[in-house]
């Protein structure tokens, strides 16, 4: 008896199976693959852009992008927006269009998001060789530029025979829907395979539907870390991005409240608890409060729930300062859980966390730190009211009073997304976080240019949701093309465009290791060949505007929380401008160290001064063994 078959392309063929692919958590399904960002040339309009057309808008929606790595980070934010569940392909030709996608692979493997990259790739059979963007290797002739995205991907296979499509696309479907393996996934495509044809049997396109596990901690594990929590006189949690992917807010805040253990966020993990719950300390490490890094350096018990420990949180190394110190880390993947020399829950966070309450129900944290905290946080509320206020409405806003303005118009519902300059530090000190979903940081990569894609993939990903992309001048001039994509779409993202003349961060950072600012400043050339001129006469407002947003420009308090109402209530795409006042206050200097090596070395004064420093600061980093 003949299996059935069915004749199409090897790019017809991969749309229709992507087309029926769905993951399930909890009872709920959801289209894995959503979506196809593209781009079209030689290397893919015949074979992937052919495929899409017959496909349809049903099978396969398509969106039109203006550049390859903002079509990834819109697919990133549309898959972080749906907590992993659902995820977007992006198709391009080969050559640059295929190393444009490099960037945005790296940001969605380190922070652990789903996206399928499918790039075109040199003829497999060879025959015109080299073709036009070719790289021709003289000893390799099966590299192409597409090997460039092997080291960031999770998942990558060249597809050189219509019938190797069948194990390599169930392979990128398994990586993507893996909570623990998940990343960037790469089917580099010839492009003269894309357009043959094959028999494919039928049960290559049945639906299928891929279960999202939420593995249960082992039993010995949860006894040792149950052992460890109950010994401990000063434990801390530290929220990290996994505990939003598992959609574990809820059994956080249960344990919370049942044992008292105060939260500390990651810039991933943020919101983890509402902001007012009395628990909640706000952000950890370089960027976090005074009250979370106190309790850090004398925590005698750090549990991570999702996190990865990057330098930020750690403070290279020189946070956690209590010499009995230990670490309990619960993280559905082995490798992150192992961090620290800690003790290990491998598991999903929602049933780790769940577990952990249970079996700590008669437990609860000494009522003096319980006060100790909650005191440390009432005194950090103060500053965020402060840095948050302006006392004349009239004045030019300094940044963190931007971030006022915008607090006082945000509702729950709303999303906040940055990923690069001096708003991280700013927003990760001082944001109040209202719902689980609110704060979307970018922060394993921080890669300019990501947020106003990003708001295109929230905003595709939960349409009635008001959405903000805040950016500087330096992040606003990496990548704004992607404004053309929301106007197309009829998108009513939202985009701050804060005006501070240059790298503001990095113009802040190089001043502390004795760069003096060297290259930072958005200036002429002045006499002494250096950029320290007057401000360049850049309108990035107008810019904005020609791109199709409507623009409100704001110069007081009082014009920026106006114009943000005013953003929020429209139905368009809107940009809302304001140049802020940098020689006013700014936000409160970091709590905890962020090792940037210095010159060892040096003939002027103000980086003999920062070496100085950074001796004395490294001195405070130790291992955890």
């Amino acid at each position: 008896m003949s299996t059935p078959t069915r004749r199409l392309t090897v790019a017809q063929a991969l749309v229709r199976f992507l087309s029926v692919q769905y993951t399930e958590r909890d009872g709920v399904r959801h289209r894995l693959i959503a979506g196809t960002w593209g781009i079209f040339g030689h290397g893919n309009v015949a074979g992937v852009g052919q495929a899409l057309l017959e496909a349809g808008e049903e099978a396969m929606p398509f969106h039109q992008g203006r550049n390859e790595q903002a079509m990834v980070h819109a697919a990133v934010g549309y898959a972080r927006q749906l907590d992993r569940l659902s995820a977007q392909a992006v198709t391009t030709s080969i050559g640059p269009g295929a190393t444009n996608l490099v960037t945005g692979a790296a940001l969605a493997t380190i922070n652990r998001l789903p996206v399928l990259l499918l790039p075109g790739d040199y003829f497999a059979s060879h025959a015109p060789d080299p073709l036009l963007q070719q790289l021709e290797h003289p000893t390799e002739a099966d590299v192409s530029v597409n090997d460039t995205l092997r080291p960031v991907s999770r998942y990558f296979d060249r597809v050189t025979r219509p019938e190797a499509l069948i194990p390599s696309a169930l392979n990128a479907m398994r990586v993507l829907a893996d909570p623990a393996e998940t990343g960037a996934v790469t089917l580099a495509l010839p492009q003269d395979v894309q357009a043959e044809a094959y028999d494919w049997p039928e049960e290559f396109f049945a639906e299928r539907v891929w279960h999202v596990r939420r593995p249960a901690p082992d039993p010995y594990e949860l006894t040792a870390a149950v052992a460890a929590i109950r010994a401990a006189e000063r434990p801390l949690i530290v929220a990290g991005g996994g505990v939003h992917h598992s959609r574990a807010e809820e059994a956080l805040k249960a344990l919370v409240d049942a044992t008292g253990i105060p939260v500390a966020s990651t810039q991933a993990g943020k919101g983890s608890l509402r902001h007012d719950h009395p628990a909640d300390l706000g952000g950890i490490g370089h960027t976090g409060t005074a009250v979370s890094d106190d309790l850090a350096r004398t925590a005698d018990l750090v549990i991570g729930a999702g996190t990865r420990y990057t330098d930020f949180t750690t403070a290279s190394g020189t946070l956690f300062q209590n010499p009995d110190v230990r670490f309990v880390n619960l993280n559905i993947t082995a490798f992150d859980a192992h961090k620290l020399a800690a003790r290990t829950l491998v598991c999903d966070a929602r049933s780790g966390l769940t577990a952990l309450t249970e079996a700590l129900a008669d437990h609860r944290v000494n009522s003096v730190y319980e006060a100790e905290y909650r005191a440390g946080k009432d005194r950090w509320d103060a500053v965020v009211d402060a840095a948050f206020t302006a006392a004349d409405e009239n004045a030019v806003p300094t940044q963190t009073q931007v971030l006022g303005a915008l607090d006082a118009v945000v509702g729950d519902e709303d999303v906040v997304i940055n990923a690069a300059g001096s708003l991280p530090g700013d927003l990760h000190k001082l944001w109040r976080a209202r719902s689980p979903r609110q704060y979307h940081l970018e922060y394993g990569y921080s890669c300019m240019g990501y947020e106003i894609p990003a708001a295109i993939g929230v905003q595709h990903a939960t349409p009635d949701t008001p959405v903000w992309a805040l950016v500087g001048d330096g992040t606003y001039l990496m990548m704004p093309t992607e404004i053309v994509t929301a106007v197309q779409e009829g998108l009513p993202i939202n985009l701050l465009l804060v005006q501070n003349h240059g790298y503001a961060s990095i113009g802040g950072l190089s001043e502390s290791v004795g760069g003096e600012r060297f290259g930072t400043a958005y200036r002429y050339r002045a006499a002494d060949g250096t950029f320290s001129g007057a401000p360049l006469p850049v309108d990035l407002a107008a810019n904005a505007g020609s791109l199709g947003m409507d623009v409100l420009r704001a110069k007081t308090v009082r014009e920026l929380r106006e114009a943000l109402a005013a953003a929020r209530a429209s139905d368009r795409p809107t940009c809302v401008y304001v140049e802020t006042d940098t020689a006013g206050p700014t936000a409160p200097p970091a709590d905890a160290w962020w090792d940037v090596p210095v010159a060892e070395t040096a003939s002027r004064e103000a980086a003999v001064r920062a070496r100085q420093e950074y001796d004395r600061e490294v001195t405070a980093r130790r291992p955890h063994l």
